[in-house]
């Protein structure tokens, strides 16, 4: 049994993604070829926003979004600290510092209470300029736009929303990626709308924000090819990947289909027995992951019982950002984010992609029960 069966689905597009790919090869443009172009302007129709700019991956996407903005050494910016390394990596390698907020436990994103409480904190200490907020839709559920916003807004603070693991997904029906004043996601072959390599992209309504975008993702390029305004990055989409992403992006809304009915079928089998994922009301969830922990018991037991039965599990996120070693001069310790710390040892992840069938997912939680 595969964890995320990319197998599957490419033997139900391999006429259309073999094609799409036979063509890049035939017109020899592969980078930034026609077919990227296509992509942005799809995925800005499906999203709702005026601009696109695909990227070399979803890490970049972060970077060259606190570049665009103008994020550097002395800034600080929020960030949850229950989420992958990315979010916060971002921060550091344009010269700021990430603040680490603790997440809600029920959602598993960011806490606005926390967040609140945080901005109170680091804006009366006064050491660094606090100049915005990184949500994360974890696990493919959207963060709470609603409060996020008019707490952004309220302390000046700018909200970069990180969709890696949420594109497809809703919150007042509104999709990922149309949130905040910038907006990025990951096309990792593992994500709800995976490519075939690394890729990424960045989502924004603001003309000038995305004309910057446009000249940091091709090294700082102005209209000259050879003249740079910028010191920008090397971070192009290749047409491949986006040959790949259309075809994937057709059937986008089926696979969200039945990546819903399968989480369903999951809660319905073990509410019981696990703390199975919320979907709040005016909220849709793509399930990047369908993440539970366990009501008694160690969670070590339970994928040991899975993996007797020859089926595979994951653990997202062993450790919290804020006790990485890399971040061991942030001052934080043990206990300084209880929530994300506690979660961090209960919970684990279970198959999930859009082929998972009825007899499957007996299976795996039979394994559990």
């Amino acid at each position: 049994m595969k964890f995320i069966d990319l197998d599957a689905q490419y033997r139900q597009l391999k006429p259309r993604i073999d094609e799409r790919i036979h063509a890049v090869l035939d017109h020899g443009q592969y980078v930034l070829g026609p077919e990227v172009r296509e992509l942005e302007s799809r995925l800005a129709e499906y999203v709702g926003v005026k601009h696109v700019i695909g990227c070399a991956n979803g890490t970049d996407a972060l970077t060259l979004s606190l570049m665009a903005l103008g994020i550097g050494p002395g800034d600080g910016v929020f960030v949850p600290s229950f989420t992958f390394f990315a979010t916060a990596e971002s921060v550091r390698l344009v010269g700021a510092t990430p603040i680490f907020v603790d997440i809600d436990e029920a959602t598993y994103n960011i806490d606005c209470d926390a967040l609140e409480e945080a901005i109170h904190c680091h804006d009366t200490a006064g050491e660094l300029r606090l100049r915005g907020v990184i949500p994360v839709d974890l696990f493919g559920l959207p963060a709470d736009y609603g409060r996020i916003d008019e707490i952004a807004a309220r302390h000046e603070l700018f909200v970069l929303e990180d969709g890696a693991q949420g594109f497809g997904a809703t919150f007042d029906g509104k999709r990922v990626c149309a949130f905040g004043d910038i907006a990025t996601t990951s096309f990792f072959p593992a994500k709800p709308l995976g490519c075939y390599g690394d890729g990424g992209a960045v989502f924004t309504n603001d003309d000038a924000l995305a004309e910057k975008l446009r000249s940091l993702h091709v090294h700082g390029q102005s209209v000259d090819k050879y003249e740079n305004q910028y010191i920008g990055l090397n971070s192009r989409l290749d047409s491949i990947q986006a040959a790949v992403l259309l075809e994937k992006l057709a059937v986008f809304d089926d696979e969200l289909e039945r990546r819903n009915k399968a989480a369903a079928a999951y809660s319905e089998r073990l509410a019981d027995d696990f703390v199975v994922p919320v979907v709040p009301d005016g909220y849709t969830c793509c399930w990047a992951q369908y993440t539970i922990r366990a009501r008694d018991g160690e969670r070590a037991d339970f994928q040991e019982r899975l993996k007797e039965a020859g089926i595979p599990s994951a653990v997202y996120y062993r450790i919290p950002l804020h006790l990485q070693s890399v971040f061991a001069d942030s001052g934080y310790k043990p206990g300084s984010l209880p929530v994300s710390e506690e979660l961090s040892h209960k919970v684990f992840s279970l198959p999930m992609h859009p082929f998972l069938s009825e007899e499957t997912i007996d299976s795996i939680t039979d394994a559990l029960r």
